[in-house]
């Protein structure tokens, strides 16, 4: 009674409370009634308790329930919660037609998510597939919620995207207007996102609730992409955490996590520079151990220095674009070009100043392979190479960098960007 304050009742202690005998039932007040109550509990166990005079068997009953009834959590007035307020109220009218709110005695709620992870791209639509059935199947359909939620991963909340009771649903967020359910054959209750974003990529829960049963399973998305390191045009070890984020972004790109900065140094990424990851860690990829990066000594890896403080320490970032669904490319112009007339060349082009981010998405998924140095929008200058060649530059593919030039010097060309 303490706990449950809405229900507005006057406290009575156990201190307080008299064998029924002792109680005239007409006109209880509700201080006498809970008394009454109490009393009737603690004298269940004295051995000739006299019943309540005059008060008839069934009402005795009704008051006797009536504190167990109070003290259920969300006896007096809450629905079922499970990050979505539902209503039970259609489940509740026809019990015995696939709708009531009885238990699957001996059946068993199964549902499936594919096991390998789904690869994709930014811009584009994905179906994350979810469907469930019965063990041993049902006659008759029945009347389930549906709730899928993206996970907490390297820091970032827990995110509702959507909720549905029968063609009833809700999405939240960011993915407003982005998702629904396929519902296309029966027990389909797969996701469709459209217009990936590049946080959308990660672990998602398909939750399948049935009165009081429930199972999920869980979908990863991978957005293909490309890692790459960032560092100030100030020089090596200039950004905090929350530069980098901001950095990451103007180039088209967001800052990568672990699982991706892995697969970056599987496929041959070596970066001797220490860089931001997504979970505020720092670390770097070395394919070839040696002095300047920590040493001969060390076997080949992605070297840590764990966590650091985001605002204090500074450092380099790495970061992760998706593949592009526009094409970048050098623009063949007849004379070298300053930093300000070569965005204004690609602006007469119908295009936009390359990103660094597009760039690297370009050699990496569209195998971009050209030794003329550019312009990016950053004030950059650098060429992607695929099939390395005399005299442009070392003898690996990848994406070489003349830093930050002066802006006025006019030696270089430009790389621009058009979306389809």
């Amino acid at each position: 009674i303490k706990k449950h304050r809405e229900v507005n009742l006057p406290e009575v202690t156990q201190q307080d409370a008299v064998c029924p005998a002792s109680i005239p039932s007409p006109g209880l007040s509700a201080q006498a009634g809970l008394q009454k109550i109490w009393g009737a509990i603690h004298c269940q166990v004295c051995p000739g308790a006299p019943a309540w005079p005059g008060l008839p068997w069934h009402e005795e009953m009704g008051l006797l329930l009536l504190v167990p009834l109070l003290l259920l959590p969300g006896s007096y007035g809450l629905p079922f919660y499970n990050g979505f307020y539902y209503s039970n109220s259609a489940n509740d009218q026809n019990p015995g037609n696939g709708h009531g709110k009885d238990l699957l005695n001996g059946v068993k709620l199964v549902v499936e998510t594919p096991e390998e992870t789904l690869f994709t791209y930014q811009g584009a639509s994905v179906i994350l597939p979810c469907r469930y059935h019965y063990e041993p199947a049902l006659g008759s359909p029945r009347r389930v919620r549906i709730k899928w939620w993206k996970l907490s991963e390297n820091g970032a909340p827990e995110k509702d995207v959507l909720v549905a009771i029968g063609l009833r649903h809700r999405s939240f967020g960011d993915y407003q207007g982005r998702v629904h359910l396929r519902q296309e054959k029966e027990h389909d209750v797969s996701l469709e996102i459209q217009d990936l974003r590049l946080e959308d990529y990660g672990r998602y829960r398909c939750e399948v609730i049935d009165g009081l049963e429930d199972e999920s399973g869980l979908v990863e998305l991978e957005l293909r992409g490309v890692v790459f390191p960032y560092q100030s045009p100030n020089g090596r070890y200039q950004l905090n955490f929350h530069e980098g984020q901001q950095v990451c972004a103007e180039q088209g790109a967001v800052v990568a996590s672990f699982e991706q900065l892995f697969r970056a140094w599987e496929e041959g990424l070596d970066w001797c520079n220490a860089g931001w990851l997504q979970d505020a860690t720092v670390q770097y990829p070395i394919m070839l151990p040696r002095q300047p990066c920590g040493g001969p000594g060390l076997a080949p890896g992605v070297r840590s220095y764990g966590p650091r403080h985001r605002r204090l320490h500074r450092y380099d970032v790495f970061c992760f674009a998706t593949a592009l669904k526009g094409r970048v490319y050098y623009l063949e112009h007849p004379e070298k070009l300053t930093l300000t007339e070569a965005r204004e060349a690609c602006q007469e082009d119908d295009a936009t100043i390359a990103k660094v981010g597009q760039l690297f998405a370009a050699w990496k998924f569209h195998g971009l392979d050209r030794c003329d140095a550019g312009w990016l929008a950053d004030g950059s200058v650098r060429y992607p190479v695929v099939h390395p060649h005399p005299n442009c530059g070392p003898p690996e593919p990848g994406v070489r960098s003349f830093g930050f030039p002066d802006p006025q010097s006019r030696l270089y060309g430009v790389y621009c960007y058009r979306q389809h």
